[in-house]
């Protein structure tokens, strides 16, 4: 059966320095029961709440990570690569401790957060598999970019198409589209990175951001050319990373999403605001139990530990 939820075998930890703080970080990835969900654990908070929800109300609208906030005003930011990470091994259960304020960025993919939850396994609990499914469109519009989630296509979960576009010809125009189901995060998204501009990493430097952000934890481009040692993991690395950004950011919804996300130009801020949306209509959703043949198409699901890409 595979219709329960799961959490990790053991506990897994990571260090490394956050991308936009730069500040250090220990992080340990402990498993945890069954309708726990993901939350966060500031441990270097020692009075008051330092529990934070992973959840799309607990967003804070930043441009260039997600961000949560409790009530108590403890925050824990980048959290997308990790709840990325999570929901394409099918962890549906853990605690996230953390001794700092950003997660680290280690080599700015999902892979290293994939390869340490793989290496510990994965558990069954005494529980279905909760999924929200997607039952009428629900779409968001800025000036930026646009999102949308629809009604899944038939016999699949979650699928995704995305659309970029950058003046620099090192990233151009790109699109993507992909199933989610039968480990293809693995296998397709985990290990591309994050990205930006030279110009614009100046630019943030200057103002006190991406101060942790280097040339080995990011693909930085500067028009035709990529800086960072060792080239592209993928010629479309630059919409891999967006998607998988995308998967992290819907896994707040408290659950697998089970329906169409496409984004145009989209964002950490545009995919909360679609979730806001979709949760501010009772009908276009419903939360429903998972038998063996709707879950086996959830992401993570015949995830193998030997598909991670050789690159990362």
């Amino acid at each position: 059966m595979i219709d329960v939820q799961t959490t990790l075998r053991s506990a897994v930890s990571f260090q490394g320095v956050g991308l936009h703080s730069g500040k250090p970080a220990r992080m340990t990835v402990r498993p945890a029961g069954a309708e726990h969900g993901i939350w966060f654990k500031r441990t270097d908070i020692l009075l008051g709440d330092a529990l934070v929800p992973a959840r799309w109300d607990a967003v804070e609208v930043t441009p260039l990570c997600t961000r949560i906030v409790n009530g108590a005003g403890v925050t824990v930011s980048t959290i997308e690569h990790i709840m990325a990470a999570l929901a394409g091994c099918g962890v549906h259960n853990a605690l996230v401790e953390i001794d700092g304020p950003e997660v680290p960025i280690l080599d700015g993919s999902a892979a290293p957060f994939v390869r340490g939850i793989l290496s510990r396994g994965v558990r069954a609990l005494h529980a279905s598999v909760v999924a929200i499914e997607v039952l009428l469109p629900v779409s968001v519009h800025t000036a930026k970019g646009w999102a949308s989630l629809s009604p899944a296509r038939p016999g699949q979960g979650l699928t995704m198409d995305f659309h970029i576009a950058f003046d620099d010809a090192a990233i151009g125009t790109q699109d993507k589209s992909l199933d989610l189901a039968n480990g293809s995060f693995v296998r397709e998204l985990c290990d591309s990175r994050t990205f930006c501009r030279q110009a614009d990493v100046e630019m943030m430097q200057a103002n006190g951001l991406a101060l942790g952000g280097t040339y080995e934890n990011a693909v930085v481009v500067d028009g035709d050319d990529v800086l960072s040692p060792g080239g592209l993991r993928h010629d479309d690395e630059a919409v891999r990373h967006k998607m998988l950004d995308a998967l992290g950011d819907l896994f707040t919804a408290g659950a697998p999403i089970i329906g169409h996300y496409e984004g145009h130009k989209a964002g950490h801020a545009i995919t909360n605001m679609l979730l806001r949306e979709l949760f501010a209509n009772p009908d276009a959703y419903r939360v429903v139990l998972c038998d063996d043949e709707t879950a086996a198409r959830l992401p993570g699901v015949g995830v193998v530990r030997d598909e991670i890409p050789a690159v990362a």
